[in-house]
This record gives structure tokens, C-alpha cells and sequence, in this order.
């Protein structure tokens, strides 16, 4: 039976995809277009702006051929966070590459910035510490790379913002150029009290506001699309959201106490909180969201998971990644084998720039099996990691773990980490669980679930994966984790 539907456009790092959601919370369609991510020097990352365009172009097609368009009631979109570019306002041109979240070009620059008085206040505005991944130091890299750039920002003929502004901005013809305070909470630019660009924190950065995008809600109508060769004029765009933070919303985080943990290219763990943590333990505060309210959230964020297991399995030159992982478990363990996936330093809890990756542990009874064992463990110890670190942040125990993400559908590692956490995994069997809850919160822009019990009573697919508690040995390998993890820090010395 026909039936209106919302598309929600999720666009990562290795994929831009689009599914169609109902009225009942069902999806009746996908489209997915992998993307390519670019490391032109070490450390550096990024992507084609025009390129990241086409392809949710060719997965919102690929979507809609399924479906009748003429049903279509509006636009939500989830997005990866962090990652930043500029473009011209007047002809709606890239000028730069789209600088990933994972890159550390900027690593000069915050350094610098970290030197100055001013700086210990941006934990306290931000609820961040200063770190590459963030894009204002990207930002100001950016402007210093482009001739002229910080005069054409200031003279207003430059638009600078992360993919969700891109995205609208393209959606709607170039009509609106905004961003929802769940992205804007991660610019490093934001003041999460006041919930708008803060003064002194674009002093700091040297950023003119004049080339930000305009801060709205995650909900409410920004635009309508113009001129699109796969969907008809006219259509509004609803909501937009950071991927954590619509995963979030997917999970039923809108309720207290959950908590979950996106398994992607890195991860995110997130819990929506009602007041700022006195202490942080490495762990960052946010803003979860503005659905009529805002709402914040305490996170962490691991910049290697599945990128680490993708990186391991070049080392091995094993390409199908389930083969990699038929390997790992073929071994009941590592072997004393650990990997630390510094790759481009350590995120939270840690912190650590300049850390860089290593296999630590190796002996002449290590084989490739304990290797690749060691790159799916890895993901788990940096998870339990943060899990651990949001604990003592937030000063009060989880009762469980909401999972969602690629990674998450192998059976093992869930299993490894639900004994590493001694909580369950509740594991959803949608996989596109962030354009879920982008697509939930045009909903309610709609008023098709007006109140969170409306998305609560809608039917959602979960397997509870439980621990085991007579699992002991891979608490004791975690303690060797941790000293994996010094090893892998920066040390002057």
C-alpha cells in the first residue's frame, strides 16, 4: 500500500546512503554510494566536496526508484561530524577539499592556541578539549591556505561550514546556509551555554562569524528543495543532526540512561545528561540536540575502530574483512598480542596528538590470526575506554549498551564486549540507526510522533547479547591494554 514517507540522507565517511522511513518507523528502501577518503600527506585526510554531493545524489535515486516520489513529505539528513570546507556564496563552488574529522593538519595550529591565555577557558565554553579533530583549528588552516581567505570571509564571499550545511545548501539551491546545534556544538566555536557563536573563542581562532552558517534547531522546516534532478521542487527539508547525535536520538536516547556506542570508521559513545559533569575524565560535553528543547550530551570520540581493522587487514593483505574476521577468531585470544590504533594520535579519553599506532606483545609464537584478533580487540578496549571514562564522569553506573554501526553485526566482538563490560549489548538490527533518528526528528516536525512515547510505541528489532561474568581473562588482558596504550603515547623523552 502507498504510504507517505520521509527520506533521510545519512552521509559518512565511507558512504553517503538514504532510506525512506513510514509513518510505523519502517524502511521501506535504501541507497548506498561509497565514497573515497584521500590521505595526501601523513596525518592528513580528506575528501571531494562535489564528489561526497553526487554520490547522495546517486543513493537518494537509488532509494526513490523503489518508491513513489510523489509521496515524499519532507528531508532529514544525518551527517558526519568535524569535517569541514569552503565554498564560494556567490557561485556555490568548493574551494577547498572537505577536511575530514580524522585529520591533523592542524595540529600546529592548536598547539599555538593552546598557548595562550584564553585557552583554558574553551573546555569550559566548548565542553572540549583543544584538538585537531575539531574545526576551528581546520578552519583556520583552511582560511590561511586560500589567497586572501580571511578578508573574502570577512567581506562575506565565503560560506564555511561542515557537510550537513553543504548538503542543505546544495538541497536547497543555494537558499539557505545553516547548520543545528548538534553540528554547531562541535565547531569549537559554540558556546554550549549560550548556544551561539562565541566571541571569544572566533577572536581566539581568528574566524570571522560573517562565513558560519546560521545555528537553528535539529527540527523545523530550513528550506525547500530547488532544482534537483531526483526529487521535484518544492520539497521541505525537516531536520539535520550529527550522525552520533541522530543515532542517539535513534537509539531512544532521548530517554535517561541510554547509552550508546556507534561502531563506524571511529566510534562515539553518547548519553544525553541534564546538567554539565563536574568532572570530565577526557570525556567531552555537547549539545545533543534542539527538537523543541535543547538537550545536552556527554561523549567521547575514538578517531581508529573500523579504520582500524581496515588497516590491519592491508597489513595482513586480506581485503574481505569477513575473511579477516574468521581469522581473529579462530585464536581463543590475542596471545598477548595488542594493537593500538594511533594512527593519527589517540582520541578521548586520551587526548594524545602525537601518540602513533602500534603492535606491542609480538613473540615467535604470534601468528596472523593473533594479529587480526588483536585489531578487533582493539575496537573494544577503546570503547570500554570511554565506557569507563563516562562512568566516572557522569557518577553513575550503565546498565547497558546500546550498539549500532557495521562493526557492530559481528556476533564475536559484541560478545568481547559485552564481557569486557560486564553490561548487555542491546544491538539494533537496523543498521542505518543515525538516518533513523534524523528521519524520527523530521518526524516530529511533522507531527506524525509528536511525543517521545509516539516513538517509543513504534517497533524496533534489538538482540540482547549478554555477558558472560566467568569470562575473567579478558579483564586481566585489559589491564595489559592500558600499558599497550602508554606505550603508544608521546614521550619527549
Amino acid at each position: 500500500m502507498s504510504q507517505p514517507f520521509i527520506l533521510a540522507i545519512d552521509e559518512g565517511t565511507t558512504n553517503a546512503k538514504a532510506i525512506a522511513v513510514s509513518k510505523l518507523g519502517e524502511v521501506l528502501s535504501k541507497g548506498s554510494v561509497p565514497v573515497e577518503l584521500a590521505h595526501p600527506n601523513a596525518g592528513w585526510a580528506e575528501q571531494d566536496p562535489e564528489a561526497i554531493w553526487n554520490a547522495a545524489q546517486s543513493a537518494i535515486e537509488a532509494c526513490l526508484q523503489q518508491l513513489d516520489a510523489e509521496l515524499l513529505a519532507g528531508i532529514a539528513i544525518s551527517n558526519q561530524r568535524e569535517s569541514v570546507l569552503i565554498w564560494d556564496r556567490s557561485t556555490g563552488q568548493a574551494l577547498t577539499p572537505l577536511v575530514s574529522w580524522q585529520c591533523r593538519r592542524s595540529e600546529e595550529i592548536c598547539a599555538e592556541i593552546a598557548k595562550k591565555p584564553e585557552a583554558e577557558l574553551v573546555k569550559k565554553l566548548t565542553g572540549s578539549v583543544i584538538d585537531p579533530l575539531f574545526p576551528a583549528s581546520k578552519i583556520r588552516w583552511l582560511l590561511d591556505h586560500l589567497e586572501n581567505g580571511t578578508q573574502r570571509a570577512i567581506d562575506g564571499e565565503l560560506c564555511v561550514g561542515t557537510v550537513d550545511s553543504w548538503l542543505v545548501w546544495k538541497l536547497t539551491g543555494g537558499q539557505q546556509f545553516v547548520t543545528d546545534v548538534s553540528n554547531a556544538s562541535r565547531y569549537q566555536l559554540f558556546n554550549i551555554s549560550t548556544f551561539s557563536w562565541d566571541p571569544l573563542l572566533l577572536d581566539l581562532y581568528q574566524i570571522p562569524e560573517q562565513c558560519l552558517p546560521s545555528v537553528i534547531a535539529s527540527t523545523g522546516e530550513r528550506g525547500v528543495t530547488v532544482g534537483l534532478s531526483t526529487i521535484k521542487d518544492g520539497i521541505p527539508v525537516l531536520a539535520q543532526a550529527g550522525d552520533s547525535h541522530a543515532a542517539l536520538y535513534g537509539q531512544g536516547g532521548f530517554n535517561p540512561g541510554v547509552v550508546k556506542a556507534t561502531y563506524g570508521t571511529g566510534s562515539s559513545l553518547m548519553v544525553r545528561i541534564n546538567e554539565l559533569p563536574k568532572n570530565d575524565y577526557g570525556v567531552s560535553t555537547t549539545v545533543a540536540w534542539d527538537d523543541g528543547k535543547p538537550s545536552l550530551a556527554m561523549e567521547g570520540n575514538i578517531t581508529h575502530t573500523g579504520s582500524a581493522i581496515k588497516f590491519i587487514s592491508k597489513i595482513l593483505g586480506i581485503s574481505d574483512i569477513t575473511k579477516l574476521s574468521e581469522l581473529a577468531w579462530s585464536v581463543t585470544d590475542s596471545s598477548g598480542v595488542f594493537f593500538v590504533p594511533a594512527l593519527a594520535g589517540l582520541g578521548a579519553p586520551h587526548w594524545d596528538a602525537k601518540a602513533r599506532g602500534l603492535i606491542t606483545g609480538l613473540t615467535d609464537a604470534a601468528t596472523p590470526a593473533h594479529i587480526a584478533r588483536s585489531a578487533f580487540e582493539s575496537v573494544a578496549y577503546q570503547v570500554a575506554d570511554l565506557f569507563f571514562a563516562m562512568q566516572l564522569s557522569g557518577g553513575a553506573k550503565f546498565s547497558a549498551l546500546s550498539v549500532d554501526g557495521g562493526p557492530s553485526k559481528n556476533v564475536n566482538l559484541m560478545q568481547f564486549q559485552a564481557d569486557l563490560l560486564q553490561v548487555p549489548i542491546i544491538r539494533s538490527e537496523t543498521t542505518e540507526v543515525s538516518a533513523l533518528g534524523a528521519a524520527f526528528m523530521a518526524g516530529r516536525t511533522l507531527q506524525w510522533w509528536p511525543e517521545y512515547r509516539d516513538l517509543d510505541a513504534l517497533s524496533k528489532e534489538v538482540q540482547v547479547i549478554k555477558p558472560n561474568p566467568e569470562n575473567t581473562v579478558v579483564l586481566e588482558n585489559y589491564k595489559l591494554w592500558k600499558v599497550a596504550i602508554d606505550r603508544a603515547r608521546y614521550s619527549p623523552n
